[in-house]
């Protein structure tokens, strides 16, 4: 299991959760509860999972591809370590690896 904490968008509010290397960050951001909608099932179709990945772990993750580049430009409060949280796989993760969840973060699922 990989270890990931979650700062809540308040940027004070921490959740810790885990998962197994072959779910994305997205399933355990959402199995512990995060506002982190997903609304395309991890098609790249939105950009409703978007994270701020801290910088030390961003540089340890593969790259983005170009299509999910191009989904994080249509994300409100995108910056240079944004990621979709659909594309990240855990096992390519390192362990504790830590996430913004943005403040302008919607998610509609709980209405």
């Amino acid at each position: 299991m990989i270890r990931a904490t979650f700062i809540h968008a308040d940027g004070t509010t921490r959740t810790e959760a885990e998962g197994a290397p072959d779910i994305s960050l997205l399933e355990v951001a959402q199995a512990a509860g995060m506002p982190l909608e997903g609304t395309c099932e991890g098609q790249m179709a939105c950009s409703t999972c978007h994270v701020i990945v801290d910088a030390a772990d961003f540089a340890k993750l593969p790259r983005a591809s170009e299509a999910e580049e191009d989904m994080l430009d249509l994300a409100a409060g995108a910056c240079r370590t944004s990621r979709l949280s659909c594309q990240i796989r855990m096992g390519d993760c390192p362990d504790g690896i830590t996430v913004r969840i943005p403040a302008d973060s919607n998610n509609m699922q709980g209405l």
